[in-house]
């Protein structure tokens, strides 16, 4: 709640007029979304600690080839569905449908692809079978991300935000349960399915309820699938893009290094990405913000903007640099023999720096109408890294992923940055940059602080200490000032 409030308090000056509805319905799904995300990572460090690296890198990788794959199933279809039953939701029962005799063929070609692709690249008949249940898997995301999507086009996110978390809860607790009494990676991919499973029967329900079975019986109509494919081609070219440049890494270390690294990596991996769902409240706000704005006030736009810039690295900089300075003890929730994954968390950590900033500037582009460009931006992002983890990862070993990834993502934020004056012609580098100074002092008096206490407490006790030190550095160097302080206090206590 209080990140949403803060988000808000900056962002929502132009969205008064939003109903509470949506306020609630953002609520209920960031902080089941937080949940989720939280259950999921705790739970992926209990199956490293007991299954050891090469069991994990196996675990890992089959969830990653499957994932990379998984994007034919949705070919970019969800987000079309949401924009058209927001537009028409008297036709919400039609456009299932007609989506339904796309998506069956979709999915069953998603799944072949996957199995086929594992098989030809050589791997070994474990994870060939692994990847057989991991895809079934995400065959039944990928249904109920369909569904889920009729239902936030109708702003019944509440049904969502439900499912993901009991969702994840079933499947936690049946891990948990195979972890105790008998570890195997076909008995943990089971529980996932059942987690699945369960988003599937969730949605499944909320449809039926409001429609009958009527919309499930798929109808297949040549004018609808190539307007649909034309209107979802931008979306399943992203997709791809970010899957690609998102797995590659797992993949090259997989065919050139092994199973055993492929573990070491995902733990590096998994702490550096669990905390990307921190914007998502942010950027709920800041798309319809910018929309409203970006043709009629352009200095409302670039005051928006400019905070939401300053807004990310506040965010993005404690998380980094106490990420980099506890890697060593952070790998070792995973047990000691991951203890060779902290060279490679404090390279990779550095990523969400571009990745946050990164997130107004996709919202800027995309309110403007220039998806291509962003596109063509997550093209070139996917070529490079593919580039650069087959050049790094033979000589620098894991950390070469690691330095790939950050290149990569370095060349995404410059790259959006360039059509930001395009936009804003106002926005100046240098203003940016004044903000990067002020915040990352505090960061750095940050970590100055926290070397020298690690050397006398646990490092757990260390992280509210950190916070605190952060804090007074954000006031004293005014990266934040009084008058935003009482700006959030005011929000807060109108909210509560």
């Amino acid at each position: 709640m209080p990140l949403f409030c803060f988000t808000k308090a900056f962002f929502f000056t132009k969205l008064e007029h939003m109903s509470s509805q949506l306020a609630r319905n953002t609520v209920h799904l960031t902080v089941a979304t937080l949940g989720q995300k939280a259950i999921a990572f705790v739970y992926f460090l209990f199956v490293a600690r007991l299954m050891m690296p090469t069991q994990t890198g196996i675990y890992f990788l089959a969830i990653s080839l499957a994932t990379v794959f998984s994007v034919i199933s949705d070919f970019g279809i969800t987000p079309v569905v949401i924009r058209e039953v927001a537009k028409n939701p008297k036709d919400t029962q039609m456009i299932l449908q007609r989506v339904l005799g796309v998506k069956i063929p979709l999915l069953f070609l998603g799944y072949f692809v996957s199995v086929v692709t594992t098989f030809f690249l050589g791997y070994e008949s474990q994870v060939f079978h692994l990847v057989f249940l991991t895809s079934f898997i995400l065959f039944l995301d990928s249904i109920s991300l369909l569904l889920y999507g009729v239902l936030r086009g109708q702003q019944k996110l509440s049904v969502e935000s439900f499912g993901l978390f009991v969702g994840q809860i079933v499947s936690a607790v049946l891990g948990g349960i195979v972890l105790v009494v008998a570890p195997s990676l076909v008995l943990l991919l089971t529980a996932l399915l059942f987690g699945s499973l369960t988003n599937v029967v969730i949605s499944g329900t909320a449809i039926y309820k409001q429609f009958g079975a009527s919309p499930f019986y798929p109808v297949w109509q040549k004018a609808f699938v190539l307007k649909l494919f034309r209107a979802a081609l931008p979306f399943a070219l992203a997709a791809i893009f970010v899957k690609v440049y998102s797995y590659i890494d797992t993949l090259f270390i997989s065919k050139l290094l092994g199973a055993h690294e492929v573990g070491l990596y995902s733990i590096a991996y998994k702490f550096t990405y669990a905390f990307q769902f921190l914007p998502l409240a942010f950027v709920a706000a800041l798309y319809p913000s910018f929309s409203s704005v970006i043709d009629s006030d352009r200095v409302a736009l670039a005051r928006m903007f400019n905070r939401a810039m300053w807004y990310m690295l506040i965010l993005a900089t404690p998380l980094v640099l106490g990420i980099w300075l506890i890697a060593d003890h952070a790998v070792l929730l995973a047990g000691v023999e991951y203890r060779d994954s902290a060279p490679v968390l404090a390279v990779l950590v550095f990523v969400l720096f571009p990745i946050f900033l990164d997130f107004p500037i996709g919202s800027l582009l995309n309110a403007a109408g220039w998806q291509a460009k962003k596109t063509m931006i997550m093209g070139f992002t996917m070529l490079i890294s593919i580039a650069l983890n087959a050049l790094f990862i033979p000589v620098f070993g894991i950390i070469g992923a690691a330095y790939a990834a950050l290149i990569s993502f370095v060349f995404m934020l410059l790259a959006g940055l360039f059509y930001v004056p395009q936009l804003i012609p106002t926005f100046r580098f240098r203003n940016l940059f004044m903000q990067f100074l002020q915040v990352g002092t505090s960061g750095l008096v940050m970590i100055l602080v926290g070397r020298f206490l690690l050397l006398y407490m646990h490092w757990i006790l260390l992280i509210p200490v950190c916070v605190f030190v952060y804090v007074c550095g954000l006031f004293l160097t005014q990266a934040v000032k009084r008058e935003d302080l009482v700006s959030l206090v005011h929000i807060l206590q109108k909210k509560i």
